[in-house]
């Protein structure tokens, strides 16, 4: 595969952080919607993501889910059939073969395609759930795909079906925020990827680590001057050149 000419500078940064993951202990990866475009899959807030296309506050909410059942089936179903079609791609499979070879020991992530797990991470905690899982909105009993598609009630209480995701106005789930928090806390090396962290309170997890703090992402964010290395670009191409200097042994 041809690989893109990044500059010196990225070069070098490419170089530290490679030097990092094998030095570290204790590495966290931090996933966004950014490690899995290359996929097929939108972001969030780019010219071609989802809440550009619908405000998510008419359409992923809790009080949606409940007043307008047709709206919100309509969109997450939508979501669904199209990521039927979709496979991880080299940076989802590069982070899992750094968990199998023990360079990677937790993965937060903050996507709901369940990407991570297909390219056979198993180290995974999802912040805002899964759509790949299903429940019942009432009694919360567990459900199938093919259910909830068919718009089937719950067979259980008579509820409506949901995907297991994180809707605006609801908490994150308490037992994923604490694996989380506490590999991060406890990390020698925090490597956040593919997000703007604009969403609170996932956007407090890489300040609270005494380790070092990388982040790869196309787009600056609004906390690049809190960490101690910035790398810009495409996360598959910075992740397969990183992969390829840390299979380098060191003379």
């Amino acid at each position: 595969m041809r690989r893109v000419s990044l500059g010196e500078d990225v070069q070098t940064k490419m170089e530290t952080l490679a030097l990092w993951m094998q030095r570290s202990q204790s590495t966290v990866i931090l996933t966004g919607a950014g490690i899995s475009t290359e996929s097929g899959v939108p972001d969030y807030r780019s010219e071609d993501g989802w809440w550009n296309k619908v405000d998510p506050l008419t359409i992923s909410t809790a009080s949606v889910l409940s007043s307008n059942y047709d709206l919100f089936h309509e969109f997450y179903s939508s979501r669904l059939r199209a990521l039927g079609h979709v496979q991880p791609n080299r940076g989802h499979q590069i982070i899992s073969d750094w968990e199998e070879r023990g360079l990677v020991h937790t993965i937060a992530t903050q996507n709901v395609d369940g990407l991570h797990q297909l390219a056979g991470s198993t180290n995974v905690t999802e912040l805002h759930g899964t759509i790949r899982r299903f429940r019942c909105s009432r009694c919360d009993a567990t459900a199938e795909l093919e259910e909830f598609l068919n718009k089937e009630a719950c067979v259980h209480c008579g509820g409506n079906l949901r995907p297991n995701v994180i809707l605006f106005q609801e908490m994150l789930p308490q037992g994923a925020w604490d694996v989380a928090l506490r590999a991060i806390t406890n990390a020698h090396l925090v490597l956040v990827i593919g997000t703007s962290l604009q969403v609170s309170p996932v956007n407090q997890l890489p300040s609270m680590t005494a380790g070092k703090i990388a982040v790869i992402n196309m787009e600056e964010t609004d906390f690049d001057h809190g960490f101690d290395l910035v790398i810009h670009g495409t996360a598959g191409e910075i992740l397969e050149q990183v992969n390829a200097l840390i299979m380098i042994p060191s003379s």
